[in-house]
């Protein structure tokens, strides 16, 4: 398992009642070329509330080639910014 935090470019969408649902993201890779990562399924989301910050966390899976990614992404809502938390290949 790889652990690191890192800044991505997400698409989400928000749905009429405040719900944003990530569908795809964007990130480096160890060649510095730019990956689009298409969100397969949203397997869970749980809010946390740490040291006044708001975020909401998204435990997502999506197919890279040929491989299975199971990974975290959190959004901050105050500075509406996406992390990716760490992935699993």
């Amino acid at each position: 398992m790889k652990q690191n935090i890192c800044p991505v470019d997400v698409i989400c969408v928000c749905s009429a009642g405040g719900d944003i649902r990530p569908l795809r993201f964007r990130i480096e890779d160890e060649n510095h070329q730019l990956m689009r990562i298409d969100i397969d399924e949203i397997i869970s989301t749980r809010d946390i509330q740490y040291v006044g910050i708001e975020a909401r966390i998204y435990l997502c899976k999506a197919t890279v080639g040929q491989k299975k990614w199971l990974f975290e992404l959190r959004y901050t809502i105050r500075s509406h910014s996406w992390c990716l938390l760490r992935r699993v290949y």
